[in-house]
């Protein structure tokens, strides 16, 4: 019983059944059109994005019996053998299993004999970059000089170990890794084409897995259809990816937004079960941030259907654009070092304790809550100006002094002022990441029933967009218990307005010069000045 694997079955045979890559497609199809056709030509880019597939329709495209052109018939002789890998003038060789300089001259002994069947005797050379120095050196006089009845087809993952002798005697084309959305569409039309069943969230699991590669998707489709007894479903590919259902890791970041440590462990405890990697699921949380931090700097982005748009609506809501950075580098730092920890559970544990242990720090600076953690407390009841004994050893070695903790997040933490009326307000919304931004650079100009006349200052132009106006006018209108109408008035430059933006950044550069005037007047600094020659780098110096 013989079975045709997917990805040969459904090998683009013609220039337009290729998906993707259009901007080599094109380049070609007019070469072959026009009869200006190169002699050597090389492709390069990653696994399965179709190198060999384009360097076969083109040695067609060279050689069809219905005439040389970018549409070759596909049903002569030539068109046939070639597609089924025994056309005589067409000479495949692998690089990789070939290094040698003799199997290189015996490859180009025969360039000079003329085809045997077809009108061009056609070297498609895969993997060019694994010939030895001496095989390179051997065939670049046949690669300048070529007899005309000659065409060379150079395929490469890694072009940088090519002679630049090499790669000037050819055309270059790099093949771009393919989008989940079309890889997504090809299988769907693949299944559809087989009458094989699946649902739409097992094709974006083995899309995204595919990593860019539609050889490697067609085969994990393979995987898939045979381990699901025929059909697809996403719960069955997601076991066989060995991949997490993406509802635990949406959880995960519900409750990371709650800042609830117990919850998160009973979390990880019912994920163990599962026995996850680790760095996946930290590869997953880390993405699902990435796509929150994208949503807030740009409400209006369409996401592909991939993504659960209310979900990240919801989340992106729920943590400031300040947290999400943080607990982003906190997940890809966590998933590099993990192979560290002593086990890979407790690792990932002490990534989220770390991402809430941080939040808390930073929720907590410059305020007297009494939900400071200990480590914050210890920190605060210090003297803030008595650096610590290595961070003047750093100071004297030339080292930046950091005299830091984290400051307190832009967003909802203004300059509280009860005679500045929008201030006070805008403290009250509840609005985050752009939103607050626009927010912050007006000021009230005018508020009448039902409608209210903000100056907008000349740094918040950018952000007059209509979805951030209309979310700005919908918190305004919950917060005063009546339906407002918003209208922007555009402040000259050379107008400096006092908006809240403004108040925050006249308080951080307080903050800023008390801080440094406490390193200045340090008697340890002093000291280190002295003894050492120790200077203070400015950039460095950060308030509490």
């Amino acid at each position: 019983m013989s079975y045709l694997v997917l990805a040969r079955k459904w090998r683009p045979k013609k220039f337009d059944e290729l998906a993707g890559q259009e901007h080599v497609v094109r380049a070609l199809v007019n070469a072959l059109n026009s009869g200006r056709v190169h002699h050597a030509f090389l492709f390069t880019g990653t696994r399965g994005v179709g190198k060999t597939t384009i360097a076969r329709i083109f040695a067609k495209s060279l050689n069809c019996e219905t005439g040389t052109g970018a549409n070759p018939c596909g049903v002569c002789s030539t068109c046939k053998e070639i597609d089924e890998g025994r056309f005589v003038d067409l000479i495949e060789v692998d690089a990789a299993s070939r290094t040698k300089v003799d199997d290189t001259r015996e490859l180009l002994d025969n360039v000079q004999y003329s085809p045997a069947r077809g009108k061009y005797k056609v070297y498609l050379i895969d993997e060019v970059h694994m010939l030895s120095t001496h095989s390179f050196n051997a065939l670049l006089k046949t690669l300048e000089e070529p007899p005309p009845h000659v065409k060379f087809l150079l395929a490469t993952t890694d072009p940088q170990k090519l002679p630049i002798t090499v790669l000037s005697r050819c055309m270059q084309f790099n093949l771009k890794r393919l989008p989940q959305v079309l890889i997504n569409k090809r299988m769907s039309e693949i299944l559809q084409a087989e009458k094989i069943s699946f649902e739409p969230d097992a094709l974006r699991l083995i899309a995204r897995s595919a990593e860019g590669s539609m050889r490697d998707a067609l085969s994990l489709l393979d995987q898939a259809i045979a381990f699901g007894n025929g059909g697809l479903t996403a719960v069955d590919t997601r076991s066989m990816l060995g991949t997490i259902d993406n509802r635990q890791v949406s959880a995960i970041a519900f409750t990371l937004a709650q800042q609830q440590p117990k919850e998160l462990m009973k979390l990880v405890a019912e994920m163990d079960e599962h026995a996850p990697d680790y760095r996946d699921v930290l590869a997953e949380l880390a993405g699902l941030l990435q796509r929150i931090a994208l949503l807030q700097a740009v409400p209006d982005l369409d996401f592909d259907d991939a993504e659960d748009s209310d979900v990240l609506k919801q989340l992106a809501t729920a943590f400031s654009p300040e947290d999400i950075q943080l607990c982003y580098q906190i997940a890809i730092t966590g998933r590099r070092d993990l192979d560290l920890a002593p086990d890979a559970r407790g690792g990932f544990e002490m990534v989220l304790l770390r991402m809430v242990a941080f939040r808390n720090v930073s929720d907590s600076a410059g305020s007297s809550s009494g939900n400071t953690p200990a480590a914050a407390r210890s920190t605060s009841s210090a003297r803030p100006n008595a650096p610590s004994l290595v961070q003047s050893a750093n100071s004297a070695a030339g080292i930046s002094v950091d005299v830091t903790s984290s400051t307190a997040p832009f967003g909802k933490h203004f300059v509280s002022d009860s005679g500045n009326e929008w201030t006070a307000l805008v403290a009250r919304l509840n609005i985050s990441g752009p939103t607050t931004q626009l927010a912050a650079h007006c000021s009230l100009q005018k508020r009448e029933a039902g409608r209210l006349v903000l100056l907008l200052d000349s740094e918040g132009e950018h952000l007059r967009r209509p979805a951030l106006e209309e979310k700005l006018r919908a918190a305004l209108s919950a917060a005063l218990n009546e339906d407002i109408t918003l209208e922007f008035v555009s402040a000259e430059k050379a107008v400096t307005l006092d908006t809240p933006a403004r108040r925050q950044q006249a308080a951080a550069a307080d903050k800023l010069a008390s801080a440094a005037q406490a390193i200045y007047e340090d008697p340890t600094v002093k000291q280190m000045a002295d003894l050492f020659g120790a200077t203070v780098k400015p950039d460095s110096i950060k308030p509490r």
